[in-house]
C-alpha cells in the first residue's frame, strides 16, 4: 500500500490528509491560509506536510491549489485569491520536505477524486464535473486522464459563453455561464425576485430580516425547501443554465458520467431537477442514444485532499510504495 499526502490550498484554509490506495483519509490536519503572504503560505503547506509525514510513511505529496497551474504541474501561474504569481511551488515544497511533489488545480483534483472514488467511480473512460460555488469551475477526464491542455489551464468550464453580451464576468468577458449557473447568480436572482414580488418571497425575506440585500445562498436553499416561490424559481433558473452547459459539453465530448459538485449542489433536486429537465430537452435528438447520467458529487470537502493525494501516487515510480 502506498500512502500519500494530499493538500488542499484555498483562500482561507490549508487542509491536508494522509490517503491510502482506496481513497480513505487516514489522518487530517488544517491551518488558516495567510493568503496575502507568499512565503508564509508556502511555510504553512510545509508545516501541514511535515506534521502528517512525521506520523505516517508517505511516498509523495499532491497539492491542489486554487489557481492556474503550468503544464508541468510545478508552478502556480496565477491565483486569484492568493498572492502567488508564477510561483515555483513544487520545487520549493519538494526541497523542504524531501518528497516528490505534484501541483494541480483545485477543481481538477476534486474532479479526479470523484472519478476515482466518488460519483464517477464506475466510469472507466470519461467524466465531466461542474463545481457550482461562488463561481463555476470544473474538470474533464477523457481516456482515464485529466484534460489539462497544452498550457495546463484547460477545463475552465465556467467561462463558456451562455448569453452573448450578457452579464459582465470577472474574467473580462460578458455572458459567461458562471454569471448564470453559480451561487452568485442564485443570490442575484433571489434578491431581484424578492424586491419585485415580495409576496412570493415571504419565507426568504423573513430569513433575511426583511432586507433583500441581506439574502445569502443558504437562505435561498432553506426558503426553497419550505416552498418559497421566488427561491424555487431562482434554483430553476440556475438549474436551467447548468443543464444547457452540461448538454453542450455532452454534444462535444460524450462522457460516461456528468457530476455536479460544490456548495450549491447541497440543495439536491432543487438544482439538479431543473438541470436534468433542460439537459434532456436540449438533447432531444439523442434520446435513442446512450447519454451520460447527471449525478451529485459524493466526496464533499474531502475531494481536494483525496484527489491531490491520488494524483501524487500516480506520479510515484512503481515499487516505491511503503507499508
Amino acid at each position: 500500500m502506498t500512502l500519500t499526502i494530499g493538500v488542499d490550498v484555498g483562500g482561507t484554509k490549508v487542509a491536508g490528509g494522509v490517503v491510502d490506495d482506496d481513497g480513505t483519509v487516514l489522518a487530517r490536519t488544517r491551518r488558516d491560509t495567510p493568503a496575502e503572504d507568499v512565503g508564509k503560505t508556502r511555510d504553512v503547506i510545509i508545516e501541514v506536510v511535515g506534521e502528517l509525514a512525521e506520523e505516517h510513511p508517505v511516498a509523495a505529496v499532491g497539492i491542489g491549489a486554487a489557481g492556474w497551474i503550468d503544464a508541468h504541474r510545478s508552478r502556480v501561474l496565477f491565483a486569484p485569491n492568493l498572492a502567488w504569481r508564477d510561483e515555483p511551488l513544487r520545487d520549493y515544497v519538494r526541497d523542504a520536505v524531501g518528497l516528490p511533489v505534484t501541483v494541480e488545480n483545485d477543481a481538477n483534483v476534486a474532479a479526479w477524486a470523484e472519478f476515482r472514488y466518488g460519483a464517477g467511480r464506475d466510469a472507466d473512460d470519461s467524466m465531466i464535473m461542474f463545481t457550482i460555488g461562488t463561481g463555476v469551475g470544473g474538470g474533464i477526464v477523457l481516456g482515464g486522464e485529466l484534460v489539462r491542455g497544452a498550457n495546463g489551464v484547460a477545463a475552465e468550464l465556467g467561462h463558456m459563453l451562455a448569453v452573448p453580451n450578457g452579464h459582465e464576468c470577472g474574467c473580462g468577458r460578458f455572458g459567461c455561464i458562471e454569471q448564470y449557473a453559480s451561487g452568485t447568480a442564485l443570490v442575484r436572482l433571489a434578491r431581484a425576485g424578492a424586491r419585485q414580488e415580495p409576496r412570493r418571497a415571504e419565507i426568504l425575506l423573513d430569513l433575511a430580516g426583511g432586507d433583500p440585500d441581506a439574502i445569502a445562498g443558504p437562505m435561498v436553499t432553506a426558503a426553497a425547501r419550505h416552498g418559497d416561490e421566488i427561491s424555487t424559481a431562482a434554483f430553476a433558473q440556475v438549474g436551467h443554465w447548468l443543464g444547457i452547459g452540461l448538454a453542450d459539453l455532452t454534444q462535444l465530448l460524450d462522457p460516461q458520467v456528468l457530476v455536479v459538485g460544490g456548495g450549491v449542489v447541497e440543495a439536491g433536486e432543487l438544482l439538479l431537477g431543473p438541470a436534468r429537465e433542460t439537459f434532456a430537452d436540449h438533447l432531444a435528438q439523442r434520446r435513442l442514444l446512450p447519454m451520460a447520467e447527471i449525478r451529485p458529487a459524493e466526496l464533499g470537502n474531502t475531494a481536494g485532499v483525496i484527489g491531490a493525494a491520488d494524483l501524487a501516487r500516480r506520479a510515484v515510480p512503481a515499487g516505491t510504495g511503503r507499508l
